[in-house]
């Protein structure tokens, strides 16, 4: 945008003050008039010295003061319409402010469903349980565009069994008696895979109140550790690039990022706890390289923000 450089306009004369005449001669103690300096005779051959002038007229002055007031007008239209333009902008539109492609997946417009009449949502006063009284399929965040999708985990109800599928063989029974004693409810989960080759899967386990579900990812372990291993995993460590201010009120994420060196695959890996529902969302890719951070770390927070 070009800089628009505004003039300043003249100063108004100040109009010079006619002379004062003395209200009267200054007397020496004798009575004697003082001495009056004695004005200097005039130089020959310069001219005659201008009469004094009296006040201008005021015109000038309201001349000069309309013409400041114009251009601080002129600036302040100027200013409110770079501001007005700026705000009606996307980012991108503005230079210096475009957001280059940084890996994030394009997801379609999220919105929560619908609850039944007289439900509370699962964080409001009315609900000291924190139950999701909307249906945990519709809380499932939705494939990005270009993925295709998993045929076993389509956005519906799965068994028990295939979310223990997940888990090392030898901590599997283990696993089941767990969810057994937790009063679980059912389990929604949806997957896909991106052209890149990163797979994508996100179960939500609900259960009868959110004590059930909390008591679930401590017999997990998850904390400091990521609890018990998934499969295609040697150690995780907490993922140290997660920002806090990414945290979603009423949701407690746990993340987790497979420390190198790995196997044939990278994995990410985080539990959310959302009252009565517990979140696992995974991210592998089959390489050498990591799964990549920023879309892992993207689409959970965009589960989270469906389930808080």
């Amino acid at each position: 945008m070009t800089e628009q450089t505004v003039t300043a306009a003249p100063e108004p004369e100040v109009p010079a003050s006619a002379p004062e005449a003395p209200a009267s001669v200054p007397e020496t103690a004798a009575g004697i008039p003082a001495e009056i300096p004695a004005t200097a005779p005039p130089v020959p051959g310069a001219p005659p010295a201008a009469p004094p002038q009296g006040p201008k007229p005021p015109r000038r002055v309201l001349r000069a003061v309309a013409r400041w007031t114009a251009a601080v007008l002129v600036l302040g239209s100027v200013g409110t319409g770079t501001a007005l333009g700026l705000a009606s902008m996307e980012r991108t539109d503005v230079p210096g402010l475009a957001t280059e492609g940084d890996g994030r997946w394009e997801y379609p417009t999220l919105s929560l469903p619908a609850l039944p009449a007289g439900s509370p949502r699962p964080f409001s006063d009315g609900n000291p349980a924190e139950v999701h009284h909307a249906d945990l399929r519709k809380l499932l965040l939705p494939a990005p565009a270009g993925a295709t999708a998993d045929k076993k985990l389509t956005g519906g109800w799965v068994p028990t069994g295939q979310f223990l599928a997940e888990f090392r063989k030898d901590k599997r029974d283990a696993l089941s008696q767990l969810l057994k004693d937790s009063a679980l409810r059912h389990i929604a989960a949806r997957g896909w895979t991106m052209p890149d080759g990163t797979v994508s899967r996100t179960y939500l386990l609900q259960f009868n109140s959110a004590g059930f579900a909390g008591a679930l990812r401590d017999d997990l372990y998850v904390g400091v550790s990521s609890g018990i291993p998934i499969v295609g995993t040697d150690v995780m460590e907490l993922d140290e690039s997660w920002n806090a201010a990414d945290k979603v009120p009423g949701v407690t994420p746990y993340v987790f990022s497979e420390k190198a060196p790995f196997g044939g695959e990278h994995v990410r890996q985080a539990y959310s706890v959302a009252g009565d529902t517990l979140a696992l969302v995974i991210h592998t890719r089959k390489g050498k390289e990591e799964t990549a951070r920023i879309p892992f770390q993207q689409s959970l927070i965009l589960q989270n923000q469906l389930l808080g």
